[in-house]
């Protein structure tokens, strides 16, 4: 008999819960090289929707770049759409001079709701003068991580969903350290 709860085994729960501790587990365990001269990285927890207040402002205060990488970028037109206010804010960058950039996940499948919310979103970036790429249709990209000006890193485990940004439990962090921001553009750079 499986001891999980039924709620869990349905609704993919599990999966979910196991990725997020493995992700806390390895942020929490990872250490950045940090040169003797340097200061300690800064690290903020960020709950539910404090991710969206400070990425939204880190986005806005930004001067040189912003480099996104989400699993799932869902825009829409209602009022209120928190994924679209953050839409606006990396056009409003780029049209600031900003090199922004968006990596999103493309399954492959030309049906899938994923793909089809990612392509639109992807559409809207463009239009306002975002770069955008896709990663391999092979590989599944779910990394959830945005990097502004070489310094500022917010990871965790918010999707650009409303679910997301107003109503999921998510925890993500924002770490400042030019250190690990590096080893993540590297990484995404290779996607």
């Amino acid at each position: 008999m499986n001891p999980l709860p039924l709620h869990w085994r349905r609704a993919g729960h599990f999966a979910r819960l196991v990725a997020t501790l493995l992700l806390a587990t390895l942020v929490l365990s990872f250490t950045v090289p940090v040169a003797a001269s340097s200061s300690s990285p800064t690290v903020t927890l960020l709950k539910n929707g404090d991710y969206l207040d400070a990425l939204v402002q880190g986005i806005r205060k930004a001067r040189r770049s912003v480099l996104c990488s989400c699993y799932l970028f869902k825009t829409g037109t209602g009022r209120g759409n928190q994924p679209r206010r953050i839409a606006d804010e990396l056009i409003r960058a780029r049209q600031r001079g900003l090199a922004v950039t968006v990596i999103m996940e493309d399954e492959g499948r030309r049906r899938d709701p994923l793909n089809a919310a990612n392509h639109v979103t992807a559409a809207l970036l463009r239009s306002g003068g975002v770069t955008v790429r896709f990663d391999s249709p092979w590989v599944t990209t779910h990394a959830k991580v945005v990097v502004i000006d070489s310094r500022y890193v917010y990871l965790g485990s918010h999707n650009l969903t409303q679910s997301a940004l107003t109503r999921n439990n998510e925890l993500s962090l924002l770490i400042d350290s030019p250190a690990l921001a590096a080893e993540v553009t590297g990484y995404l750079d290779r996607l």
